[in-house]
């Protein structure tokens, strides 16, 4: 996998190929990473699609002309290729020996437990292979939009600076030429509290949207953030407003000096975040039944060590209306809630097993008798 960017070179006609080896990037260290690195790295991430042409993948693959990923439908086209370049014939999955054609060993330690199920069983299934190329075509795209929003907002304010300085720099020549007699001075500044008094309040509310953007920074393009109980993706960020996107595709716009006053909640930036899940059983139910449950739970977890951490805690929080006892699994993630559909698709996952488990157990809930008259 690599990243590629085309640039005009010399000449008419001409570009210019910038490649990225990805495995290159894995030997880096951050603290010594030099400003030029850095800079070619953030170009090629901004103009650039995602490539899939490798030297090492069969020559049958590189006889097709290069192309980049620039669409989720792409990517999942690249992987359908890659799967089928890498995959045994008639086989349904990848596995070590097969990526051992193209990788050294220890790469492919560095590389199978990043596909869902492989660190298990050591196969690379289809669907693990596609959802994983969709997911770096996408991270790729959210921070080649962060970059040239950044970009965008350093501009803006090179321009506001530049026009302050201008303006500076005119008065001190006028002052320092003699130009500048007390009756100029007088009417330069008479305009400039005209200005302050007009805007004034636009000022304030500029220097408080830099501040935001520049200093607080609380979120990046692509992040998903909660502002005022709602829950959003950051759209498009601009030096005095924020384009926000909810969940039915509506886009909200924040002034920045009004975000900067608000708390903002970024799951982007949060570690492994933790999940609740609430049930209730009959007060009859004995507490061997309960242990059985919470060994069922554990070998469940620890069947899934890419989706959970091992660490979790089933709590009778109290008993209800004498025939019940509401209960709380507690779980912790091996994400954060940035994507929530992969969250949601985790935790039906587990409501699911909880179910199959009170089957097993014939852990029930019983409603309290209720007397019943009859009139004739």
């Amino acid at each position: 996998m690599s990243f590629r960017s085309n640039r005009k070179g010399k000449g008419k006609g001409k570009e210019k190929h910038e490649v990225i080896d990805v495995s290159k990037l894995y030997k880096m260290k951050q603290d010594k990473v030099s400003a030029w690195t850095m800079k070619g790295l953030v170009n090629v991430i901004s103009a650039s699609g995602l490539s899939t042409i490798s030297n090492t993948i069969d020559e049958s693959f590189q006889e097709e002309e290069q192309r980049e990923i620039t669409s989720e439908w792409e990517a999942k086209l690249a992987a359908y290729r890659i799967f089928k370049n890498v995959a045994r014939p008639a086989y349904k999955y990848i596995n070590a020996e097969d990526l051992r054609r193209f990788l050294s060993r220890q790469e492919v330690e560095y590389l199978l437990p990043i596909f869902e199920g492989a660190a298990e069983t050591g196969m690379i299934k289809k669907s693990a292979l596609r959802n994983w190329v969709v997911k770096a075509y996408l991270d790729r795209k959210s921070l080649a939009h962060s970059i040239n929003d950044t970009k965008t907002a350093v501009n803006q304010l090179h321009k506001l600076a530049t026009a302050v300085v201008i303006i500076a720099v005119l008065v001190i020549t006028l002052i320092l030429t003699g130009i500048a007699t007390t009756q100029v001075l007088v009417f330069i500044s008479s305009q400039l509290l005209l200005v302050v008094f007009m805007f004034g309040n636009s000022c304030k509310m500029a220097f408080e949207a830099i501040i935001f953007v520049f200093v607080m920074h609380p979120f990046d393009v692509g992040d998903r953030c909660v502002v005022d109980g709602i829950q959003m993706i950051v759209e498009e960020m601009n030096i005095l407003t924020t384009v926000f996107l909810k969940f039915d595709n509506e886009k909200i716009y924040y002034p920045n000096s009004v975000l900067a006053t608000k708390p903002i909640s970024n799951f982007y930036r949060s570690p492994d975040m933790s999940d609740v899940v609430e049930f209730s059983v009959d007060i009859s139910t004995s507490v061997e039944s309960i242990g059985a449950l919470k060994s069922m739970i554990k070998m469940y977890i620890d069947s899934k060590p890419n989706h959970w951490h091992p660490n979790y805690s089933v709590v009778v929080k109290g008993i209800e209306e004498v025939n019940k006892m509401s209960l709380t699994l507690c779980v912790n993630h091996t994400m954060n809630f940035q994507n929530v559909p992969e969250k949601n698709t985790r935790r039906s996952d587990l409501v699911l097993e909880l179910k199959s488990i009170f089957e097993e157990l014939s852990i029930k809930y019983n409603l309290l008798p209720q007397e019943v008259v009859l009139l004739s």
